[in-house]
């Protein structure tokens, strides 16, 4: 039995957030298909991308390793809660790694992330910033390190908890206990703080955080910066569930179950 072959308790959906950039999802995709351990399915997620997005996913779907769910739905902004949303309420895994469109793991990214998973623990990853040039940023060079030591002694070591650490582009649950906090906040729209406010309630319910830190190596493409319109807006949100303890928002998932 290969690596690759190798047998999960737990059904692992890969959640991948896309919008208008086929050329990144073809390198993030073939970073997917060379992955040690594969997952049981692949999810993208589609925040209302052109015809060009669908008709290289159904070409891709053709000869990939494992199944591809393709959920869109129409361009009305920047609403990616609302689209992971209604992605994960279509995964069948019992554990999602939820990665963004533009960003390439390395080839152990999957492995790495089930060798930390564990009941009652959320698991937030790092990323490797790539310059315009495609080369790696100076400061991010200590994330490209892979040490399973290392590794596992972050994972066992209590973080100290900030936002700081949370990016929807290298972060795992349980969908259990995204399901019972309802997932992402729907009333936040445009960029920023999203994930945050989700992991908020997940810990204000009992979940605990662990790092993914000298694993789960994933490069993220250059690109420019996102309107940033919104922020403050969702920020307000995000600070009545820090001053509440709310474990509960009410336009989430449930409404796509």
């Amino acid at each position: 039995m290969t690596r690759r072959d190798k047998p999960q308790a737990n059904k692992v959906t890969l959640l991948i957030s896309t919008y208008n950039w086929v050329d990144a999802l073809k390198r993030v995709l073939e970073g997917v298909r060379k992955q040690t351990v594969l997952p049981y399915e692949v999810v993208i997620a589609d925040d209302g991308s052109r015809e060009d997005t669908r008709e290289f996913i159904d070409e891709v779907k053709k000869d990939f390793p494992v199944r591809i769910k393709h959920v869109w739905h129409e361009d009305d902004g920047f609403r990616r809660s609302v689209i992971l949303n209604k992605a994960i309420a279509q995964a069948e895994g019992d554990y999602i790694i939820e990665m963004d469109g533009d960003v390439i793991p390395e080839r152990h990214f999957i492995q790495d992330h089930i060798e930390v998973m564990e009941q009652g623990y959320y698991v937030c990853g790092s990323r490797v910033m790539l310059d315009a040039e495609g080369r790696v940023r100076t400061s991010h060079y200590l994330n490209l390190i892979r040490c399973k030591l290392l590794r596992r002694y972050m994972a066992k070591k209590e973080p100290q908890f900030s936002t700081r650490h949370i990016r929807g582009c290298n972060l795992a649950f349980w969908r259990k206990d995204f399901i019972a906090v309802n997932g992402y906040n729907e009333a936040i729209v445009g960029w920023g703080h999203e994930d945050h406010e989700l992991i908020y309630r997940m810990m204000f319910n009992g979940v605990k955080e662990r790092r993914l830190k000298f694993g789960g190596v994933i490069r993220h493409i250059y690109h420019g910066e996102p309107s940033k319109a919104n922020k403050q807006n969702n920020n307000n949100i995000q600070d009545d569930t820090v001053r509440n303890k709310s474990t509960w928002c009410e336009k989430g998932i449930n409404q796509w179950l």
